[in-house]
């Protein structure tokens, strides 16, 4: 299994809680949050990382069922 990590650029702040929260996974740059990877084995880091986003501006879903893993709705 593998998940897709997704940051909508126009929605994201920059608050770094992402970078905070699952470090080896985002990064800042230039004040924006980037995914290192764009594909990852599922993680609750990654999870933790979507969740805590205060514009959700992160998703998260299964490569193989394009389903919604983190935020949850």
């Amino acid at each position: 299994m593998s998940w897709s990590i997704e940051i909508d650029a126009n929605t994201c702040i920059g608050s770094g809680m992402c970078a905070g929260v699952a470090p080896d996974h985002f990064e800042l740059v230039e004040g924006y949050s980037t995914a290192l990877q764009d594909r990852t084995e599922p993680s609750d880091d990654v999870v933790d990382a979507a969740e805590s986003c205060p514009v959700e501006a992160i998703l998260v879903k299964d490569v193989e069922t394009g389903k919604v893993v983190a935020p949850e709705e």
